[in-house]
């Protein structure tokens, strides 16, 4: 590894940059505002540019590039919605393209020994979001000796877009997850060039919250990603219920694409592919295009792979937040009686109604409902890779997040421990409290222990156990500071699987 220590006038913060070479060229990146220690290198190319005839094709590797490459600049975000007015996630436009297969490198540029390496997917249900949102920035993980990854990754149509045209187009006979490729190769390049950044090809973790959950929930079970990453951080996001399937019935994933094509009323996939980018957005409700199974990248229901132990054995430290609907529609949903609560249970769990309402009663009905859409939506979830890992004999490690950073009304909403896991509070306005300071270092210090051991207690035997599914061991991050505990989502996990399970073949 060759790093020199250059001149370049013009550059933030800094006139003094790190210019390093790596097996795809050469960079020259900036210093990072939040400590002269951590170099930042932003904008690099993993992928070709998906556009023209590779518009719904997986990833291809970059190739590289000749002399040296200006990487002290975020791309533009993949094409995509802004969030609706109104939404709590709605935040001002940054630039958008297709041309956003790109990511960006935090690191202390140690020459001593490895890093461990942490690559970071974005949430936004698979429809928006970026690598280079400010929340997201590495250098205080850097700082605690890791080497920082975060990408951008295709996304709604764009990403997850199937059609019989584009399966006819592949030897396997499949379309879809064109995303999910794209944190593939993104994780290829990692291995082929962090090195030069100081960090250890041997030792990834990936992470992610929300979508960014589902994405690391999708590549655990993949075979296509085996061997690119080591250990797993799931933050409040599973897909064990059923997903799309590629063909078969109205509902399939082809079907889904060719009603694209009658709605913009082209004759073949080669039109589509002709089409401005934006006139295809316009035509994309949001909502339709996920991960689905398509038979190789996601080969069967996630449900089915786990409890057959068919998936990438590594360690994972999972959960979710206790008011994860605040954020998400849940206080809109609130009946204003108990009578209308029940009316709610029984219309959406039928014959379970009086088994979800003893374990959710109906004395707080706004707790209830909350409780109710944070435990069915994201904490069956996570409790179920938690399980299906422990059975398979893999280290499972299960937090519940219950700090209330913005107050009660939101309470310990969707989201809300991104910022910590990323030690940015004292960045962050209205989160830059010395408690709120306190309890991020402490989280933060669980991540990096996770990424380093595979253990978030670190070296030494610590507070945290392991998960077990007689104890439901986990750790609670509380305003007060970390807790552990035992029996979280007892009997009411259960309670849901059983109900669950009904939906699968």
């Amino acid at each position: 590894m060759r790093v020199l220590l250059v001149l370049v006038l013009g550059l933030a913060h800094s006139a003094f940059a790190q210019q390093v070479e790596t097996p795809s060229g050469k960079l020259v990146g900036s210093v990072s505002e939040y400590g002269d220690s951590i170099s930042v290198f932003k904008g690099i190319p993993y992928a070709l540019v998906p556009t023209g005839a590779r518009r719904w094709t997986h990833a291809e590797a970059h190739p590289g590039w000749q002399g040296v490459r200006n990487a002290t600049r975020f791309s533009p975000a993949c094409i995509q919605h802004p969030y609706p007015e109104g939404s709590f996630f709605a935040r001002s436009s940054d630039p958008t393209s297709e041309d956003c297969l790109y990511l960006n490198v935090w690191s202390p540029m140690s020459k001593t020994k490895p890093l461990p390496v942490m690559v970071w997917i974005h949430g936004g249900a698979l429809t928006r979001g970026s690598g280079s949102t400010a929340t997201y920035d590495g250098a205080e993980l850097a700082n605690k000796g890791v080497v920082l990854v975060t990408i951008n990754y295709r996304l709604g149509m764009f990403g997850y877009l199937a059609h019989p045209e584009l399966s006819a187009e592949t030897e396997g006979n499949h379309s879809g997850n064109y995303g999910t490729s794209d944190q593939i190769q993104a994780l290829r390049w990692v291995q082929a060039n962090i090195a030069a950044f100081g960090g250890d090809p041997n030792n990834v973790t990936i992470f992610g919250e929300s979508a960014g959950s589902w994405s690391v929930n999708h590549l655990v079970s993949s075979p296509e990603a085996k061997g690119l990453f080591h250990r797993a951080i799931g933050q409040s996001g599973g897909n064990f219920r059923k997903l799309p399937a590629l063909r078969g019935g109205t509902d399939s994933a082809e079907s889904r694409g060719i009603a694209l094509q009658e709605k913009l009323g082209v004759e073949s996939i080669a039109s589509m592919r002709q089409l401005d980018a934006q006139a295809l957005l316009a035509a994309d409700d949001g909502r339709s295009y996920r991960a689905i199974v398509d038979g190789k990248i996601i080969p069967a229901q996630l449900y089915q792979l786990f409890d057959e132990g068919r998936f990438n054995r590594v360690p994972v430290m999972l959960g979710y937040n206790a008011e994860e609907g605040t954020t998400l529609g849940a206080l809109r949903a609130i009946p204003d009686s108990a009578a209308g609560y029940k009316g709610m249970l029984q219309q959406r769990f039928g014959q379970y109604a009086n088994d979800v309402l003893a374990l959710y009663p109906d004395k707080d009905i706004r707790s209830s409902v909350l409780a109710l859409s944070s435990d069915t939506g994201f904490g069956w979830n996570m409790h179920y890779w938690a399980s299906k890992s422990t059975q398979h004999a893999v280290d499972a490690y299960l937090y519940y997040f219950t700090h209330q950073p913005l107050g009660p009304e939101l309470g310990a909403f969707h989201a809300a421990e991104i910022v910590y896991a990323f030690n940015n509070v004292r960045h962050s306005p209205n989160f830059d409290s010395a408690q709120n300071i306190k309890l991020a270092e402490q989280i933060s210090d669980y991540w990096v222990n996770f990424a380093t051991y595979g253990n978030p207690n670190g070296a030494s035997p610590g507070t945290w156990s392991r998960y077990s599914n007689e104890a439901k061991a986990y750790l609670e991050f509380a305003t007060d500071g970390a807790k552990p505990g035992v029996g979280l989502m007892q009997d009411s996990y259960e309670l849901f699987e059983s109900i669950y399970q009904q939906e699968r073949p």
